[in-house]
């Protein structure tokens, strides 16, 4: 498949003041919120409660943007900033770089999950936002909500985190280039805590890395990341809405 032009190499040297440890407290950062937000959740609400669904889909949302927003920040206090030690970029190339890696991702992504679904069974197969709209229907500014945050927010925040701050992390290590995409693959699937369904997240981070590995750029990847994740998006609001059984 061709690429937007030839790699871009990273630089050899990063000057920012932040290596793996940053990822590791931005992660804690997700995974602590998470439980705490969770608590709170089952403290104020009852499952049969009418908002429960509304609820735990912040409590799905908050973790991973206050993640983002410590990655950030430690960009900023550590770094020259997300544009410079992230590789930052959203233009015409890293667009159509993302929708050429994007397709190709949408073919592996969804063969591998008819295998994947034939080996588990359908009742295994949903997704951590899944299991949110497969009980009962959300309010239509809820169901729109989660859509674009599967479809677009959550791939920015994500791949700031992996490819962004995990990536300049082992970079920083002098990994190489191919070790770097490598094990940010590998802890992408892993760090989404859905023991079942790594092996196909696995899949699904190839492209991704791909994107940022052949181009150099972050901008690449969120945009193969938010066209592999537009389909799953659109069948969990259309079974949101009560418009496609679950």
């Amino acid at each position: 498949m061709e690429t937007t032009g030839p790699a871009v190499a990273d630089p050899p040297v990063r000057t920012h003041r932040w290596g793996f440890g940053a990822f590791l407290f931005v992660f804690a950062v997700f995974v602590l919120s998470a439980v705490v937000i969770g608590a709170l959740i089952t403290a104020a609400a009852s499952p049969d409660s009418p908002s429960s669904t509304t609820i735990a889909l912040v409590g799905t949302m908050v973790p991973t943007v206050l993640a983002t927003a410590a990655a950030l920040l430690i960009t900023r206090l550590r770094g020259n900033g997300p544009a410079i030690d992230l590789r930052w970029s959203y233009s015409r190339d890293d667009i159509r770089a993302g929708l050429k890696f994007g397709a190709l991702g949408l073919v592996c992504t969804t063969l591998a999950a008819v295998v994947w679904t034939n080996m588990v069974g359908e009742e295994n197969a949903s997704s951590a936002v899944g299991h949110l709209v497969e009980n009962g229907r959300m309010p239509i500014a809820a169901a729109v909500a989660l859509f674009l945050f599967v479809w677009l927010l959550g791939p920015i925040c994500e791949e700031i985190i992996y490819r962004g701050l995990l990536w300049g992390a082992l970079e920083r290590l002098n990994w190489g280039r191919w070790a770097v995409f490598t094990l940010t693959t590998v802890i992408f699937a892993v760090s989404h805590l859905e023991p079942l369904r790594t092996s196909l997240l696995l899949v699904i981070g190839i492209p991704i890395g791909l994107a940022r590995l052949f181009t150099g750029r972050l901008g690449a990847s969120i945009v193969t990341h938010q066209v592999n994740n537009f389909l799953p998006a659109l069948a969990v609001l259309l079974v949101a809405v009560g418009a496609m059984p679950a």
